[in-house]
């Protein structure tokens, strides 16, 4: 893979970010990667090629490209994070019946000169999901105003999931009804909402793709290209320490995304998801306003019908809290919503099980056996 013709360009609305991709291994034709940002948001933004690289990483191990080539500079620090994030997903995808990912050469120029940021500025990736919208409660009452690590800029991000899979369309009515719903949030905490649009994924969006091993490397390239407006960045984790497993976004895996001077921190994998969501229904812009919802249909913003949704009003019901929340329609579920799906698949069971004994005090023990009913089937 050859990462060529780095540019920074502007129109009416956007500034963008972009660069050529010319597959060498495999038969994808040559594609034009980008991220931008509308004009009033892209102070500190550029066309770093560091971003492009962490970017490109996944889908030119997936495709079975033996190099990346980049005709820029790119941060030593981060290029040896790269090697160590190639031999993390080399060992998970070991004895896979599709892939292994072996590690392949970087081939770029070291940069020389390297400017810090001065003063530290943080920002956080922002979904409207639970584990953003906590780990932004957090900041809050953990950092103080004046600490460099009080998150200043929150990123929302289309061609993520909103967007991101190129047969299911842009959906920006859908993105722009999410940043309605999140600026609520946003306004509240004190933060600026910056929406950033890319279509990285677009060079290989197969689903175990993006889930085992890509989505965090897009949130790393989204960080770089502001690294001259943030030098930290928050992500908020996907999992807890018991039941961490290979997975896109990865307390190991993130951090090798650095570079020396923007650094990505996975957080707040000490706490279950349920501790989380207690944390969001304290903060209750946050709590009428969270966004969980993959289907992303056109006139909700949380559908209560796919499985994210059914899992969430099963844990606020567990909780005794869905019926405080206007972010679902729904303020009852049924035995009949859970059982439409298969709870056993995808490290899901580790999100149900600890919400038996709760549904059981809340007396909701047709939840909770139909729970234990369907997970014996694991």
């Amino acid at each position: 893979m050859k990462i060529l013709d780095f540019n920074l360009t502007q129109d009416s609305e956007f500034v963008t970010a972009a660069a050529r991709v010319i597959f060498e291994d495999c038969n994808r034709p040559e594609q034009t990667v980008y991220i931008k940002t509308p004009i009033p948001f892209a102070a500190g933004f550029g066309a770093n090629p560091d971003a492009f690289l962490v970017g490109c990483l996944l889908p030119a191990l997936h495709l079975g490209e033996k190099r990346i080539f980049l005709d820029q500079d790119i941060c030593p620090f981060l290029k040896e994070g790269i090697g160590v994030a190639m031999n993390i997903l080399s060992h998970w995808t070991k004895g896979s019946s599709n892939r292994r990912y072996s590690p392949i050469k970087i081939e770029a120029k070291p940069r020389e000169n390297m400017s810090i940021l001065s003063p530290s500025r943080t920002g956080m990736v922002i979904s409207g999901g639970m584990d953003s919208l906590a780990a932004l409660r957090l900041n809050r009452l953990h950092y103080p105003k004046t600490h460099p690590g009080y998150v200043r800029d929150s990123f929302f991000l289309h061609g993520f999931d909103i967007g991101g899979v190129v047969e299911r369309g842009s959906k920006y009515h859908v993105f722009d009804r999410a940043m309605d719903a999140i600026s609520k949030i946003t306004r509240d905490a004190d933060t600026q909402l910056i929406p950033v649009y890319t279509n990285i994924r677009h060079l290989c969006d197969e689903r175990e793709l993006w889930l085992d091993s890509f989505f965090g490397a897009v949130l790393a390239a989204m960080a770089h290209t502001f690294s001259n407006r943030i030098n930290l960045m928050f992500i908020g984790s996907s999992y807890d320490i018991p039941n961490l497993h290979p997975c896109g976004s990865h307390p190991l895996l993130d951090p090798e995304y650095s570079s020396f001077g923007v650094r990505l921190r996975h957080r707040d994998y000490e706490m279950s998801r349920l501790a989380k969501i207690r944390i969001v229904s304290d903060w209750d812009v946050a709590f009428q306003n969270f966004r969980v919802c993959l289907a992303n249909v056109p006139d909700r913003l949380n559908c209560g019908k796919c499985e994210k949704c059914v899992r969430t009003m099963t844990e606020l019901t567990a909780l005794g809290v869905l019926h405080k929340t206007r972010a679902f329609v729904e303020d009852e579920v049924t035995p009949k919503d859970i059982e439409q799906y298969d709870i056993t698949i995808r490290v899901r069971p580790p999100f149900y099980r600890p919400m038996i004994p709760l549904l059981r005090q809340q007396g909701r023990d047709d939840l909770a056996d139909t729970i234990e009913r369907l997970l014996k089937e694991e």
